[in-house]
């Protein structure tokens, strides 16, 4: 069989098999997530993590060139081969496909972590609420102890550089009472694409053939440790944004540094808020005038960097995301994100901050 051929068929193949794989959580956590995935991960990111620059940015500008370049070049011969050029097309997705599912999202099949975790998945308002005054109190009082002065917005000291290896600290505290979120051989960086990605209101994403975590390094840096947290999450094999946003969560508090705290516990908070927002907006106004002014601040200093860059091009890309999130198990899309208050609500019930 040529392979033109084998490879249309393999893709046809592997679409039939990402059907029933959903069914077998704990086969793919047990065989993949903790069996084939961590060596893949590992060696990736020894390979990867040295290199100062993001080689998966290169990667994807190079193989998108070559893709144009071929269309272009196919574009008169089109309808005279067409049969020719539709197995050609269908022979590189199924290559794409594979690589991408056997290098890392298969993991979008795994257990999920309130599984894991035994962590029940619904509250209500009488908890989220307890939660969230909680939470405010705690983030005020890191604030207060950052800045000595309720009103004043925090500045980050380290740079973006330091931060990433700053947050295996976190990582390693945070290991020691879960094994599983072990993370070792850094392979973060600063995307070249950050000015895309913020028109596409992004602030990382995890490269799947390279496992390079990519952050966008133009966005208010009292938030970059939660977000290179939450990347740092997608390494480690871990698919839900829920998730990641939970475990990035859980790495930034458990960090022995204040700012780094204080990223992970003021996210949490706008996170809550914006729940209470959308709940009632009556205790969303209460809540709000007991959060100190400087945290505000932070919240309006990420608010303004992300309104420079609204256009519809945002609204397309989280469109297709939130499809894409959604054909891969994920039934929340976008809205996955928010949903990690259910876990901190539920995780902190019978914990401390």
């Amino acid at each position: 069989m040529k392979p033109k051929y084998f490879l249309s068929f393999f893709l046809f193949i592997q679409i039939i098999v990402l059907q029933i794989i959903p069914f077998f959580p704990e086969h793919v956590e047990q065989f993949y997530s903790n069996g084939l995935y961590p060596i893949i991960a590992k060696f990736s990111r020894i390979v990867f993590g040295t290199i100062p620059i993001s080689v998966g940015d290169f990667i994807y500008f190079i193989v998108i060139s070559l893709i144009l370049i071929w269309f272009w070049n196919k574009r008169k011969s089109w309808k005279q081969a067409w049969k020719k050029n539709i197995l050609a097309v269908l022979s590189f997705i199924s290559v794409f496909y594979f690589l991408f599912h056997i290098l890392w999202a298969f993991n979008y099949h795994r257990q999920p972590l309130f599984e894991k975790m035994a962590i029940k998945k619904e509250y209500s308002d009488a908890d989220l609420l307890a939660f969230t005054k909680k939470l405010i109190t705690k983030t005020n009082a890191i604030q207060g102890q950052i800045t000595k002065n309720d009103s004043l917005k925090v500045v980050f000291p380290y740079s973006q550089e330091q931060v990433f290896e700053m947050n295996l600290n976190g990582y390693k505290n945070l290991s020691r009472e879960y094994f599983y979120f072990s993370y070792t051989h850094l392979s973060a960086k600063k995307s070249i694409l950050s000015l895309p990605l913020s028109y596409m209101g992004f602030g990382g994403y995890l490269n799947p053939f390279t496992n390079e975590a990519q952050v966008n390094d133009l966005g208010p840096m009292y938030s970059f440790p939660m977000t290179t947290n939450h990347e740092m999450a997608h390494q480690m094999g871990y698919a839900s944004e829920s998730e990641c946003n939970f475990i990035g969560f859980l790495a930034s508090v458990k960090n022995d540094n204040l700012y780094f705290q204080y990223s992970g516990y003021s996210m949490a908070l706008r996170y809550c808020l914006s729940n209470w927002q959308v709940r009632d907006e009556k205790i969303f106004k209460q809540l709000l005038k007991t959060v100190h002014p400087g945290i505000l601040k932070n919240y309006k200093e990420s608010e303004d960097f992300w309104k420079q860059y609204e256009t519809p091009i945002e609204t397309g890309f989280h469109a297709f995301y939130d499809s894409f999130l959604k054909l891969n198990q994920q039934k929340d899309g976008m809205e996955g994100y928010s949903k990690f208050v259910n876990l901190m609500v539920n995780y902190y019930k019978e914990k401390a901050l």
